[in-house]
């Protein structure tokens, strides 16, 4: 039983110590993301969505 306690204080431990480290990663800027503002523009033409076909009620007669 007492394995059990020394196991599980030892995954608490190493759990803290990943959150600390992401914690630092994260302060320090490792996940911004730099690489795709540059090159969103390249493909604009992809993101934009096709607009409907007007309807015959929303066309305009003259």
């Amino acid at each position: 039983m007492s394995v059990i306690y020394i196991l599980l204080s030892i995954s608490i431990i190493v759990a803290i110590g990943f959150f600390i480290a992401f914690i630092y990663a994260v302060k320090k800027g490792q996940f911004d993301d730099s690489y795709t503002p540059s090159v969103r523009m390249l493909f604009e033409d992809e993101l934009v969505k096709k607009q409907p076909k007007p309807s015959l009620r929303t066309k305009k007669t003259n």
